[in-house]
């Protein structure tokens, strides 16, 4: 499996979007997009996002190569609109987990979420050579379930009543995408 550092990382464009590495100068916009309440219902991670805590993440995590993270920026309007990211890498399993969240609400809804997970998972599978991309989505987030369907990814299984969230047991669905599998 090959990981590559943040300096390393290629731009990746696609039709409406393109994908580049977050940078120091993102904090901003992912903490107004991290603390967005449409963007946080569908979070695991429910606390207030503050800068020093992107700081931290991008220290620990993003410069260390343990995460690998993105902005999209949609070409149409010039803007970055949200994020996508690869996160507990574990090389000898040859895996990851996938993220993404679009924080720009004129974004969302736009399939630009789908065209970002075709995009990142490719380049995860094929740059990264990555044999196993896996996720957890939120129960009766069903417009990312089917966005995650169409990128390839499959569901492996729902845990039941698996997280509280907001005073209330929220199922949360296990899917995930194996190279052999095809794009």
């Amino acid at each position: 499996m090959l990981l590559l550092r943040n300096k390393e990382l290629p731009v990746i464009n696609g039709e409406k979007l393109s994908l580049r590495p977050i940078t120091d100068a993102d904090t901003d916009d992912i903490v107004r997009w991290r603390n967005d309440p449409e963007v946080w219902k569908y979070f695991l991670f429910r606390e207030p996002f503050t800068p020093g805590m992107h700081r931290a993440w991008l220290r620990d995590k993003v410069e260390t190569g343990r995460v690998i993270q993105y902005i999209i920026v949609e070409h149409k309007s010039g803007k970055s609109v949200g994020s996508v990211y690869f996160r507990d890498i574990d090389e000898k399993n040859e895996s990851a987990e996938y993220g993404i969240f679009i924080g720009e609400a004129f974004a969302r809804r736009r399939g630009l979420g789908t065209e970002t997970a075709r995009l990142f998972t490719a380049f995860g599978l094929d740059v990264l050579r990555l044999h196993r991309i896996s996720l957890k989505v939120l129960g009766g987030n069903d417009i990312a379930r089917r966005s995650y369907e169409k990128a390839g990814f499959v569901t492996e299984g729902v845990f039941r009543d698996y997280v509280k969230l907001d005073g209330v047991f929220t199922d949360v669905v296990f899917m995930a995408r194996l190279a052999e599998e095809g794009q």
